[in-house]
């Protein structure tokens, strides 16, 4: 391989994090990297003394372009929109800070910042980079860039989970959910289920999801009702976006991924994505790093 595409390759994995990151969309992480290597090989590597932090720097501009195209588009969005579930790797869920990262909830708190702010909060707190680094990338000062973080670091921390739950805690409290789902149990469901616990479906407009559904009984009684498709319809677990999730297949086809947020061993969070669009990457899985 040429020296752009040996860089490229070698950084691919790690731009697409980032890029997924700042988008909580894969199809537009892939635009993004695509948009990334156009303008990579047009560059004249003699100059390039990092190679890494100028892909990163690419890639992060790309990325806040497309996230406020994405956010005129969310406004037309029918029904809750949440992330593109990825399959992932099981090393994913033994790099805490990185699954943490990437899962449902913290995506879903990073949608409440800025772009410029997502951007830096991400580059600082999740990739580490250093203040002069992201001050290029982002088109600002370090002075301002130090501002930012600080801001988006207590915008996070106030609406992040106070607890860490670790996947083994998730995986057990999701094991509960899927015997109980599966044979129709509410009272077992009742017992997993936090008092206050909040359904989210993610149709798209595309195919059937349900309205934010509030409260322990109206969720173990929408989901008992999976019982009803008896054999044609199975729960297989899987990791997804670093945690362990469901996948619900309905005659062998991919229907709903069902990701779960678990505090103090109950769940208080479950995110239905079923708009067929968003489930191609469940397929296979996603090369995340840092």
């Amino acid at each position: 391989m040429d020296s752009a595409t040996e860089g490229f390759v070698a950084h691919r994995s790690l731009l697409f994090t980032i890029a997924y990151e700042m988008l909580g969309s894969a199809a537009d992480a892939e635009d993004v990297l695509q948009e990334t290597w156009l303008r990579w090989v047009g560059v004249d590597l003699t100059g390039v003394r990092d190679q890494r932090a100028y892909l990163v720097r690419i890639t992060t501009r790309q990325a806040l372009s497309r996230l406020r195209t994405l956010r005129r588009r969310k406004e037309s969005y029918v029904g809750a929109w949440l992330p593109e579930p990825l399959l992932t790797a099981p090393d994913v869920a033994e790099d805490v800070e990185l699954a943490d990262s990437v899962s449902m909830a913290m995506l879903l708190v990073l949608e409440t910042l800025t772009p410029t702010a997502r951007a830096v909060f991400v580059l600082r707190e999740v990739f580490a980079l250093e203040y002069d680094e992201i001050a290029a990338a982002v088109d600002k000062t370090p002075a301002a860039v130090r501002q930012i973080a600080h801001r988006a670091r207590a915008h996070v921390a106030a609406r992040r989970p106070r607890e860490v739950v670790t996947p083994a805690e998730t995986r057990e409290a999701i094991d509960a959910f899927r015997r109980a789902a599966t044979t129709g149990d509410v009272q077992s469901l009742l017992d997993v289920l936090a008092p206050d616990v909040v359904l989210l479906g993610d149709g798209g407009g595309v195919v059937q999801a349900p309205d934010p559904v509030v409260g322990a009984r109206r969720v173990a009684e929408l989901t008992a009702g999976m019982a009803r498709f008896g054999d044609s319809a199975t729960l297989f677990p899987a990791d997804i976006n670093g945690y362990p999730a469901l996948i619900l297949r309905l005659d062998g086809e991919i229907n709903t991924v069902l990701a779960v947020h678990v505090d103090q061993g109950r769940i208080t969070g479950l995110y239905a994505v079923r708009n067929p669009v968003k489930l191609s990457r469940v397929e296979r899985e996603t090369l995340l790093r840092r």
